[in-house]
């Protein structure tokens, strides 16, 4: 992106000494010092007049030009619909501030894309409702963040445009209800230093509001990148050692994407990020996306995540900085089947999608790249994965996720030691994913506190009761505990991946570790073996399916279908117990939303007097059967993986 003239006129000095070092190390004196001798200009976030001036003609890539042609008809649509109101959901008023941060970046860039003004007027009456608000919700301080940066690019990227009076006092707002808020009371400025998303969103919207509004309060505009720069780097520090990020895929866009907008906006400002992305992982932190994205089309969706994928326009900023077309195998294509759909009153009324038009700026023209991604990962980390799967391009290949970690950590579940699994296109073991929290907190329950007695773990999808993991004498997991990977393989004649979960089932066993393998047939095995269990007491092993089992559950082997697709599930360990199918379409408690469509296929086996107990299944993909070659195998104890 070409450097506009505020950028040109920095002061270099100290900055550009803080350049390289993670976590950066910024005096507050010198960026007062930048603010004092630099010259206002807008546009000025994100993209100079000249970026946006080059989006409009006949040189955009051809799916540059998709996307272009997508983002003005979404906003046309948008032309008919009101503004927002606010109106809260519970303690949130989350969902309109994405819908005004939408609105604005769509209408914002649909004039400069067209030179239309119906575009320039829809926008001032977006921003001058909101305006309007007595306040952004700060109790639920995202709220302000995503409503800041709404306003601060249709402020900047429409100045010239905007009528003065509505230019003043949208201005306004985004200093009195945006930036100056956390300053004015520090009880909205909890998330300053917190260690997930939250950081990440709240200051790229902070920053963005202040670097728009630094000619009419350049103190408070260095005060707020100096504390962005000081405190940003909890949040980033969850990316160390491999990019992995602990609350799933579906955060991770979310947390991101904000990270990038809070990088682009200084780089645009200052020609640097201070070294913020120095940050442990954070360089290859989008292979993360395609790396836990199965061939079903589906993500892994540990956490609170759901399973579905949207486009990432942050997945074309990293390719592009760090020279990686291969991170975006999938992303052209998600992104075309997502342009198909928008332009209607739905799609522009929702709030998803809202930072779609930034990959307008984002976007090059990519060369043809080998795939570079490796078939097994391990992500490392406080809340670690891993990956096993047989090929990036064969449609029918094998896919395995694997989850270890905390219960307790950020968006946790009680899901260690739990798994996905795709073969043939279909995602055969799955997560039933997040819950509403609207739905939970409406009736007065705590889903925020992971103590063992919370009401969170009363939440069907959220305990171990509805995950691919053990349940012994129908207990839940140790929340406090931790999952770790005891051993990790990605040798091609048995990749595999051992867990330790002792820390989760202590108290009901001694030690519990679980095996997975990926196996050259192309079948997943396995394991489980459990010391020190009470004589007696059951084991429920099980996973989430919307395969269809036949009707015989007595023998050894279950076979699933999923339309024309098959799954041969075989029962190594113990011997003679039958299957049993599970219901989790209707879950126990009324505050449980349905999983319609799902069953849990397992078996149950009881600990012996010794206290030992020893599990094993075969998954075998009909695509595979000639190829079957697990039941052969000889039993080989974890302890020799």
């Amino acid at each position: 992106m070409r450097i506009g003239p505020l950028a040109m006129s920095i002061a270099l000095g100290s900055l550009a000494q803080a350049q390289a070092a993670f976590p950066p190390k910024v005096e507050l004196a010198a960026l007062q010092e930048h603010f004092a001798r630099a010259k206002p200009v807008h546009p000025c976030l994100l993209a100079t007049a000249e970026d946006l001036a080059a989006l409009r003609g006949d040189k955009l890539p051809p799916l540059a030009a998709e996307l272009a042609e997508s983002v003005v008809r979404e906003a046309r649509a948008m032309l008919a619909i009101p503004p927002v109101t606010r109106e809260q959901q519970g303690r949130r008023l989350l969902g309109q501030s994405r819908r005004c941060l939408k609105r604005c970046l769509f209408l914002a860039a649909a004039y400069h894309l067209t030179g239309e003004d119906e575009f320039v007027v829809r926008a001032q009456q977006e921003m001058l409702a909101v305006a309007a608000f007595g306040d952004w919700n700060p109790s639920h301080y995202l709220d302000v963040a995503e409503m800041t940066l709404g306003m601060a690019i249709g402020y900047d990227w429409l100045y010239h445009q905007l009528d003065p009076a509505a230019r003043a006092t949208i201005r306004d707002a985004i200093l009195d209800k945006g930036v100056r808020v956390p300053w004015a009371n520090p009880r909205h400025a909890g998330w300053s230093r917190a260690g997930n998303n939250w950081g990440q969103v709240c200051h790229a919207g902070m920053v963005a509001g202040a670097l728009v509004t630094w000619e009419d309060d350049p103190e408070l505009a260095a005060k707020t990148v100096h504390r962005a720069l000081a405190d940003v780097v909890q949040s980033m520090r969850v990316y160390a050692p491999n990019g992995s990020y602990p609350e799933g895929p579906m955060y991770w866009g979310y947390g991101t994407s904000f990270n990038v907008v809070l990088i682009a906006a200084l780089e645009g400002m200052f020609r640097t990020d201070f070294g913020l992305d120095q940050a442990p992982g954070f360089r290859v932190t989008a292979e993360y996306v395609p790396l836990t994205y199965g061939p079903s089309g589906q993500f892994f969706n540990y956490a609170d995540g759901g399973s579905g994928r949207g486009p990432q326009e942050a997945m074309y900023w990293f390719a592009h900085r760090y020279g990686r077309p291969d991170w975006l195998l999938h992303e052209d294509t998600v992104l075309r089947n997502r342009l198909s759909r928008l332009g209607d009153a739905r799609t522009a009324a929702s709030d998803s999608d809202r930072l779609l038009p930034l990959a307008l700026l984002w976007m090059q023209p990519e060369p043809a790249a080998d795939i570079r991604m490796p078939l097994h990962w391990s992500s490392g980390g406080h809340v670690p994965i891993t990956i096993h799967r047989s090929s990036w391009t064969d449609p029918r290949a094998t896919f395995l996720g694997v989850k270890a970690g905390s219960p307790s950590a950020p968006h946790g579940h009680m899901d260690t030691g739990s798994f996905v699994l795709d073969a043939d296109g279909v995602r055969w073991a799955l997560d039933l994913g997040m819950e509403s929290y609207h739905g939970i907190e409406s009736r007065g329950m705590n889903l925020w506190s992971s103590a063992q007695d919370s009401d969170r773990w009363k939440v069907f999808r959220l305990s171990s009761l509805s995950h691919n993991t053990l349940v012994i004498d129908g207990a839940l997991q140790n929340a406090k505990g931790k999952g770790t990977v005891l051993r990790f393989s990605d040798r091609a004649e048995f990749p595999h991946t051992v867990l330790d979960l002792s820390e989760v089932y202590a108290g009901q066993v001694e030690r519990a570790r679980r095996g997975f393998a990926l196996l050259p047939s192309g079948e997943v095995l396995v394991q489980d073996h459990l010391v020190g269990g009470k004589p007696g007491a059951r084991v429920r092993w099980g996973f989430v399916t919307r395969g269809i089992p036949g009707e015989d559950l007595a023998g050894a082997t279950v076979t699933l279908r999923d339309g024309e697709q098959t799954l041969r599930v075989t029962r190594m360990a113990p011997k003679g117990v039958a299957w049993q199918v599970y219901n989790t379409a209707e879950p126990p408690n009324e505050w449980d939303s349905p999983n319609r469509n799902t069953r849990m296929l397992g078996f149950e086996a009881v600990f012996p007097a010794s206290g030992e107990l020893h599990l094993g299944v075969v998954f075998t993909p009909g695509s595979r059967l000639a190829e079957a070659k697990a039941a052969e195998l000889p039993f080989r104890a974890l302890d020799s993986w």
